[in-house]
């Protein structure tokens, strides 16, 4: 009966929203970090928002990451100082933000096999530990990799090794959870939604969006009209700019193909190695999902359409064999669990080598006289898209006189308000003896303090709902399609979580047979 009432609930918000959205301050083509940050952000200033995504929120580049908050320690080396800078003294403050998707991770950097002399490494990572501001992570230390439990499992096991500090995040449960506290504060997000043409009229923009089924608004045609259009299509920037019928070429886009291998677990710990190789580029590979090791990523051009992408041959190849250049236990083809590919839209700095295309963002704002104006986003990161918002906002802040000023450094996101993830889980864990520690550790790093209320205190397992495999109980799905916008197994399996690399066959079947029952009934009602 509680499932029912949500969901007629949020259908009623959505009916509302409907024919409230006709006029807005703000409309965002594009559901990636990007996007999701400056609705956040626009929403927290008071200003009206829609968000409109064409496919589910970060089904693409933003979940295709390697999933770091981090400064770039290879961007010094390409002088990238501002970018670093940057990136550095945001990666404790969303540490701080979302402590429940974001945590410190210690990554080992072997010399045996470096392109670049030792003092040149060390020198980078003294300006790694001190040119952000660094408060709470360890700094770089020096270790003898034969002496100590960081070089178990390489071959050969000797030399040295520097040991340096970034963080680890859900990326697309980062980007879900922006999108959720703009709803929260107003904004519309509309999934399954594209944006079919824009024009300037007068003071607004006039744009057609087509919804496919984003659960709760149904198919069809709309119009908005908005006083800005912030394009963050991401790959698709580009198409955006035609849809709206814009002409300027000021900025290019660079889409360059970044792809990853989940392995075996390949050594013990929960320290991550960053390796160099003969051709100077760099590979990561990380503790994933307990079972695993996550390897990449590659740089590859990408001169097709914009779209889903997957790995080639020759990019599997090229991580296998740096793994087996590094670690004692060899691996091939056969022993690739996963692999996921991403198109990265980098800012066209005219880079002849794909590594070295930069990774800082560019805003393009276009306004015409007395015209609507446009924003483009160029390129980015993960670890910056919170800047890069309040940097577009600050942009923006001429058209909006009566907005108020920057407020997200520091702003939790949903979830994220406690100070210690194991302080916070040993407390729930008392108030739900009945819940096995591993599934509430689960939906902790998933939910954070959202949790107290998906899993009130005292309840069992029975509680929550049918198990439709591996875990995902059904009350964990409702509140992902009633609070997440999650609508397919593959929303749920993949993005919202990575229990798809756990489940036993069938399992996504039987989700989107519940997906369809539930979201038919909540119709109904």
């Amino acid at each position: 009966m509680f499932d029912l009432v949500v969901d007629c609930f949020h259908l009623r918000v959505n009916m509302f929203d409907m024919s409230a959205e006709t006029k807005i301050d703000l409309l965002i083509v594009g559901g990636g970090i990007n996007g999701a940050g400056i609705a956040r952000d626009a929403a927290g200033r008071g200003l009206s928002v829609m968000l409109v995504e064409q496919d589910d929120l970060a089904s693409h580049t933003s979940s295709a990451s390697t999933k770091l908050i981090h400064g770039g320690l290879r961007y010094l080396e390409y002088g990238e100082f501002r970018l670093v800078r940057e990136a550095l003294i945001e990666r404790e403050r969303l540490w701080g933000m979302a402590p429940h998707i974001i945590w410190p991770l210690r990554f080992v950097l072997p010399q045996t096999q470096s392109p670049r002399p030792a003092w040149m490494v060390r020198l980078g990572l003294f300006l790694y530990d001190h040119l952000g501001g660094r408060k709470r992570l360890p700094g770089t230390k020096t270790i003898a990799l034969e002496r100590s439990a960081c070089g178990a499992g390489l071959a050969p096991r000797a030399g040295k090794a520097f040991v340096y500090s970034d963080c680890w995040v859900e990326d697309s449960r980062l980007v879900v959870l922006n999108a959720r506290d703009a709803s929260e504060r107003g904004a519309i997000v509309r999934t399954r939604t594209r944006l079919v043409s824009a024009r300037r009229e007068g003071e607004h923009w006039i744009a057609t969006i087509e919804s496919g089924d984003d659960g709760a608004a149904g198919h069809g045609t709309s119009e908005v009209h908005a006083r800005v259009l912030v394009n963050a299509g991401g790959p698709w920037v580009a198409d955006v700019l035609q849809r709206a019928g814009n002409s300027r070429n000021d900025r290019g886009v660079r889409l360059i193909k970044g792809s990853h291998l989940v392995l075996p677990r390949l050594y013990e710990g929960d320290h991550a190695f960053m390796l160099q190789n003969p051709d100077r580029r760099i590979v990561f590979v990380i503790p994933y999902e307990g079972e695993f090791s996550l390897v990449g990523t590659t740089d590859e051009p990408w001169t097709g359409a914009p779209g889903r992408a997957e790995i080639s041959a020759d990019e599997t190849r090229y991580l296998l064999d740096t793994v087996n250049r590094y670690f004692a236990r060899a691996v091939a083809a056969d022993d690739v669990v996963w692999s996921y590919a991403g198109i990265r839209p980098l800012y066209d700095d005219k880079a002849a080598n794909a590594s070295a295309v930069t990774r800082d963002y560019v805003l393009d704002l276009d306004a015409p006289d007395g015209a609507p104006p446009m924003l483009s986003i160029f390129g980015g990161k993960i670890t910056t898209y919170r800047k890069l918002a309040e940097h577009a906002m600050a942009q923006l802040a001429r058209f909006f006189p009566a907005a108020t000023g920057a407020w997200t450094a520091g702003a939790t996101l949903p979830g994220g308000d406690f100070l210690d993830f194991d302080a916070y889980l040993a407390e729930l864990a008392q108030a739900r003896p009945a819940i096995p520690a591993a599934v509430l550790r689960r939906l902790v790093r998933a939910y954070g303090t959202d949790v107290a209320t998906l899993v009130p205190a005292g309840a069992s397992l029975a509680d929550l709902g049918e198990d439709l495999g591996g875990g995902l109980t059904t009350r964990e799905v409702d509140h992902l399609r009633t609070r997440e916008w999650a609508r397919t197994a593959e929303d749920i399996l993949y993005r919202r979580s990575k229990l798809g690399l756990h489940v036993p066959a069938g399992t996504a079947a039987r989700v989107d047979a519940y997906l369809a029952s539930a979201t038919g009934a909540g119709a109904a009602a």
